[in-house]
């Protein structure tokens, strides 16, 4: 398992969903990150913010006069400064194209980097922003579990947003060839998949939550299984 990304823990931490070296770790951290420690206020805060919002209505006909005024309106061609070559900018050796062409080998690589960073962050933000939607809500709740082997399993849920946050962390290393795969299950044991997971994960659930008493987590082959393989690693109660 490889060692999570410190800013995608901002939703389990707060959460209490940490085991106790990675909520030090992240605490840490907390001093020197405004970015990690603005995501903590946002989403301890959420249930407030998101309950005070009042939408404000689009005044009427506003969408028919823009659609109309789009029809009237020329787009202009970009403007491009035209420079004239001079015998310097003409005067390209075998040295500097292959100068150049390293140059711009260092900085794509550079830049792959950066937009792996951004994507990441991006990502962070993304979950944290649902899970905060999810906390929000008047009725969420949130249950905790053990998994077989190690680990745990914190479950966020609300039947009025139909959503559910499953937070997976400090797992076992599954055996090759197999996989995590997340279920919610009904008063009657019947198991409906959410999903697949090989590492630690906060992943939010659109629907399965309506009715479910039981989420439950089991190791699988490759691709998941069409039903639980038992025993399962965890079984969490909702209810």
């Amino acid at each position: 398992m490889t060692e999570p990304d410190v800013h995608t823990l901002a939703g389990p931490y707060v959460l209490d969903a940490l085991p106790e070296n990675e909520r030090t770790h992240f605490e840490a951290h907390l001093a020197v990150c405004a970015f990690c420690t603005s995501e903590v206020a946002e989403l301890r805060t959420a249930a407030v913010k998101l309950a005070t919002q009042v939408s404000t209505p689009p005044p009427p006909g506003l969408k028919t006069n823009v659609m109309a005024a789009i029809e009237n309106v020329r787009q202009l061609p970009p403007q491009v400064p035209v420079v004239a070559p001079t015998s310097k900018t003409r005067r390209f050796t075998r040295r500097s194209v292959l100068t150049l062409a390293a140059a711009a080998l260092a900085v794509a690589a550079a830049g792959g980097v950066a937009v792996d960073q951004y994507q990441d962050r991006t990502a962070a933000e993304r979950a944290n922003q649902q899970m905060a939607a999810v906390l929000a809500q008047p009725d969420a709740r949130t249950v905790h579990g053990t998994v077989e082997g190690g680990g745990q399993a914190t479950v966020v849920l609300s039947t009025k947003a139909n959503k559910s946050v499953v937070v997976l962390r400090d797992l076992p290393k599954l055996p090759a060839h197999h996989t995590w795969q997340l279920w919610m299950m009904d008063p009657a044991n019947k198991a409906t998949s959410i999903g697949l997971a090989t590492g630690d994960i906060t992943q939010v659930i659109n629907g399965s939550t309506t009715g479910m008493t039981t989420f439950g987590l089991t190791i699988e082959p490759d691709g998941g299984s069409p039903t639980p393989t038992l025993p399962a690693a965890a079984v969490v109660p909702l209810v």
